[in-house]
């Protein structure tokens, strides 16, 4: 017996869901809705750059970067340490700590 004969043997209408929603709101009573989420399809990569940057160095200070690092601590704060790195043995040469994240604490 499929679902709309046993509907009309039982003599009940078809309600929207909505309005199923709302009375259960107006009741008290708690409701979900959870959407489907959509699976993660890794994909390859097409095209990969080449290496042009050479991350080495002949001498002390002929090239240097920055890096900046996060750090968290104490009730969800953070702190930035922004450093200066010889390329040549990895030396730091420089560095600052600040509570934000900007061009300032880099320069």
């Amino acid at each position: 017996m499929t679902i709309n004969r046993q509907r009309n043997e039982i003599n009940q209408s078809i309600v929207n869901e909505k309005r199923i929603y709302r009375l259960m709101h107006i009741s008290g009573f708690k409701y979900v809705i959870c959407r489907k989420r959509k699976p993660y399809l890794k994909s390859p990569a097409y095209h990969v750059a080449e290496n042009i940057l050479a991350f080495t160095s002949e001498m002390p200070n002929e090239k240097w970067y920055t890096e900046v690092t996060e750090f968290k601590h104490g009730n969800g704060e953070k702190a930035y340490l922004s450093a200066i790195i010889d390329l040549y043995d990895g030396s730091i040469v420089s560095y600052v700590v600040g509570h934000s994240n900007n061009n300032s604490l880099v320069f």
